[in-house]
């Protein structure tokens, strides 16, 4: 591409804030972006909170998702989450309401007024105000064991991840709550808690930025080589971080390994690691680690 005719955009990527009050670092972007874990409980409050956390946020475009714990804005799981504690907790449906909020309430929290752009799954496509053209694929979707959450689909489903937009136009943006499998998705038991049937979308589709969250300790930032032409995948067979990505070539910016004790460190490494670890709290990033490893 002519570097005359290349537009450079800034993001600020955020995940996982679950109704809690996050101090945002004071930087101004070009788009905000939050993966979703808009809540802990899918309380009316928690989505005003973050609401707030999104609204200090200096960017022109803010573009969020849902999550697993969002599931007052998935109305078939609200139907069934909320007649379920009526039934099994012996709560009032006036409760209920007070807490939740009715069929689609959440939704409307998001508003062009409020400045943040609420994205169901498909294409969406955006022109920035210094005269970029965004063309972002967003979906909430996670597998689970019982899919017994907001946005879930169980393990054995084929979801069909549709990241393609139509006539094969490039994605520029991928926005998921759940990651692609293998890559910054390691739960706090070690295992591999993304989704096999993402990855092989990402990896045809070979957006130029995928974000997400859901899996709190796999939290980090990585630059990918792709293996042979865009638009294909090199395997006949299911296609794997192995297969689709050049490992050697790819580098790994930052994650949370980076932060923690290592078996064979010095004095100074420890202390490193202590200021790096304050510079991300003083900017407003903060860990949280209650989702257990089967989502």
């Amino acid at each position: 591409m002519d570097s005359t005719n290349t537009i450079t955009i800034s993001f600020l990527i955020l995940s996982d804030t679950h109704g809690k009050d996050h101090i945002m670092p004071k930087v101004s972007v070009d788009v905000a972006i939050h993966c979703g874990g808009i809540t802990d409980e899918s309380k009316l409050e928690e989505y005003c909170s973050s609401l707030e956390v999104l609204k200090s946020i200096d960017a022109p475009l803010k573009l969020i998702i849902a999550g697993n714990h969002d599931w007052s804005l998935d109305e078939s799981a609200y139907q069934r989450l909320t007649a379920e504690a009526i039934t099994r907790l012996d709560i009032g449906p006036e409760l209920v309401r007070k807490e939740y909020g009715d069929v689609g309430q959440a939704r409307q929290l998001f508003s062009e007024e409020q400045g943040i752009t609420f994205l169901d799954e498909g294409i969406h496509n955006f022109r920035l105000q210094n005269g970029a053209a965004l063309t972002v694929y967003a979906s909430p979707f996670t597998p689970s064991p019982e899919a017994s959450m907001g946005f879930q689909f169980k393990l054995n489903d084929d979801h069909n991840f549709s990241v393609l937009p139509p006539d094969n136009k490039r994605v520029d943006v991928a926005i998921t709550h759940e990651p692609p499998k293998s890559v910054l998705d390691r739960t706090a038991s070690m295992k591999r808690g993304g989704c096999d049937q993402l990855f092989a979308a990402i990896a045809k589709a070979r957006p130029r930025l995928h974000c997400f969250g859901h899996i709190h300790e796999g939290w980090g930032a990585k630059l990918v080589t792709w293996r042979g032409k865009e638009g294909t995948t090199t395997t006949i067979t299911a296609p794997s971080h192995l297969t689709e990505i050049d490992n050697g070539a790819s580098k790994l910016i930052d994650s949370v390994a980076n932060y923690k004790p290592r078996k064979f460190e010095g004095e100074d490494d420890v202390k490193d690691r202590q200021n790096r670890k304050e510079q991300l709290f003083r900017n407003g990033f903060k860990r949280t680690s209650h989702c257990k490893d089967d989502k």
